[in-house]
């Protein structure tokens, strides 16, 4: 898999500029940076998930992002084994370590401006991400 550039430096301009939630923003940067190729339509599963799933839960941006790990790591399905699971747990642990929580309501209140909206939390969702999927990619 050839990585084309860093989903750092391009998802906070496609929050405004593609106008993207936080799951779609993840999931559609990890598409672009990891040439997933999923189709536009594909990329549209991810808006339900927005707003901490419309009611200020788990961040739209893990679930985008455990959507990326899914796509990347499963060739068939999750009864393949534990492979994504693990992959998925150390995920989120770390942005629990890293930031106090998954939720949407604390992530907004501690991390959101009026200025940049929830750019600094999915910035910070992606920098852990991709340092996962970059790991697990180079360990073949």
């Amino acid at each position: 898999m050839k990585k084309n550039g860093t989903m750092v430096e391009l998802v906070g301009g496609m929050m405004v500029e593609e106008d993207l939630s936080c799951s779609e923003t993840v999931l559609h940067g990890a598409d672009r940076v990891y040439g997933l190729n999923l189709p536009r339509e594909a990329l549209k599963l991810a808006a339900g998930f927005g707003g901490g799933m419309g009611i200020e839960k788990t961040c739209g941006g893990l679930t985008g992002g455990i959507m990326a790990l899914s796509s990347i790591f499963v060739k068939k399905s999750a009864r393949e084994g534990e492979y994504c699971k693990e992959l998925t747990g150390e995920f989120l642990h770390r942005v629990i370590g890293e930031m106090g929580s998954l939720d949407c309501d604390y992530l907004k209140e501690h991390y959101r401006d009026e200025v940049t909206e929830c750019k600094p939390t999915v910035e910070k969702i992606v920098v852990i991400l991709e340092e996962i999927i970059d790991r697990e990619l180079a360990n073949g």
